[in-house]
């Protein structure tokens, strides 16, 4: 699937109900885990120590934090769509996010994205996207959620 160019409101609204888009593949390796742990203060063994979690989880080894899975949305959001002609985006909001599989260090990951609605708040546009986390070759996705960025869009 191509990336979707939008470059205003108008442009936006087409794809209301609509799956804009999936994203590629990426891989969480155990380098990224732990340098989001380091960044987080996050040093939880699960994450962390592979061995163990070998031994002592239904995993196989390691995960990765769940923060971690949402914190590369932008940047899998990023490749399905590119948002033109704006002066700035916000990060507004999370509703209705699930973590509902472990993602095991090693698994590739993909981010689908629908747009549910999208508002127009006197010139900014604020819009909804339910985004879900696949893993490669799991039926059961990463993530559910309701993803809210604020569009200014240049008048």
């Amino acid at each position: 699937m191509s990336k979707v160019v939008i470059g205003s409101h108008q442009e936006f609204e087409q794809y209301i109900g609509e799956v804009i888009g999936v994203s590629d593949y990426l891989t969480i390796d155990q380098e990224r885990v732990n340098a989001f742990a380091d960044a987080t203060l996050d040093h939880q063994w699960i994450h962390l120590d592979d061995a163990r979690a070998k031994k002592e989880t239904k995993f196989g080894g390691t995960i990765a934090h769940g923060y971690l899975t949402l914190s590369i949305l932008p940047h899998l959001w990023q490749q399905i769509a590119e948002i033109n002609n704006i002066e700035m985006m916000i990060n507004y909001g999370i509703e209705k996010l699930k973590f509902n599989q472990a993602v095991v260090v090693g698994s590739a990951v993909r981010l689908k994205v629908k747009l549910t609605s999208l508002a127009d708040l006197r010139g900014i546009s604020k819009c909804q996207l339910n985004v879900t986390l696949e893993i490669k070759d799991n039926p059961k996705p990463a993530f559910i959620g309701e993803m809210i960025f604020l569009y200014h869009f240049k008048k």
